[in-house]
């Protein structure tokens, strides 16, 4: 299947809470949109492996994606080497995609600008006709992505565009609590983290208002990039 555009994340639920409202915008416009997961996000301090992929399967059936995958690095400890490259690599070029979203260049978890920077780096790879892979025991061509977009996770980065996402944001949100386990609980008994309060719903709808405010929108998503962005006309600029 080719994808239009194909977003890894280094744990399952980072796209959820950084991306989901833009893959969803472009779903409904008629694209199709992938995710990959680095990890299984094993290390979580709540739930468990097997939570984490029914939790992503109810999250990824909300959003419409049309196809998820996870790698299998190991949460908190996958490196950037040339055996991860090449798992990143083999999805790149099965997919296919105009376009690549990854994780925060820099941010509270290590494994987030870790996996930004594995990313952008397969990316390049990927698009090297000596670089050798294959997918169900098919050689595969190289292929390079025509963008590499960085989402905005925990610490604010100043955005190089913002996508408004305001007629998402619920869905957005039925998306981010199908990771139940993560977030808050008035009745678990698992540890508290940096994610489970119950303010951090509020947090997660402010920094959406945030971006969308300066484009006079309710709420939007903020993105870095990896080269500069080319336009048509000043026209196309919102």
């Amino acid at each position: 299947m080719k994808l239009d555009i194909l977003a890894f994340a280094a744990h399952p639920d980072d796209i959820e809470l950084a991306a989901s409202g833009t893959l969803m915008k472009h779903i409904a416009a008629g694209r199709k949109v992938g995710i990959v997961d680095l990890t299984q996000g094993e290390m979580g301090s709540r739930g468990s492996i097997e939570i984490r992929y029914n939790e992503a399967a109810a999250s990824t059936k909300i959003m419409g994606i049309h196809a998820r995958v996870n790698l299998k690095m190991k949460d908190g400890f996958f490196e950037i080497n040339e055996s991860n490259k090449r798992l990143i690599i083999e999805q790149i070029r099965r997919f296919q995609p105009e376009i690549v979203l990854a994780n925060a260049v820099n941010d509270r978890h290590p494994d987030h600008g870790r996996g930004s920077q594995l990313v952008s780096e397969a990316c390049f790879l990927s698009g090297l006709r000596k670089v050798k892979t294959s997918w169900n025991v098919i050689e595969q061509s190289e292929f390079r992505p025509n963008a590499v977009y960085h989402y905005i996770q925990d610490y604010y980065i100043k955005p190089d565009f913002v996508v408004d996402v305001t007629d998402y944001v619920d869905r957005k949100m039925e998306a981010i609590f199908a990771f139940k386990s993560q977030f808050f609980d008035p009745n678990s008994t698992e540890p508290e983290t940096p994610i489970s309060g119950e303010g951090f719903t509020d947090f997660v709808k402010a920094r959406m208002n945030e971006f969308g405010r300066p484009i006079g929108a309710k709420y939007g998503e903020g993105f870095t990039v990896d080269r500069l962005i080319g336009v048509e006309s000043f026209f196309d600029l919102k």
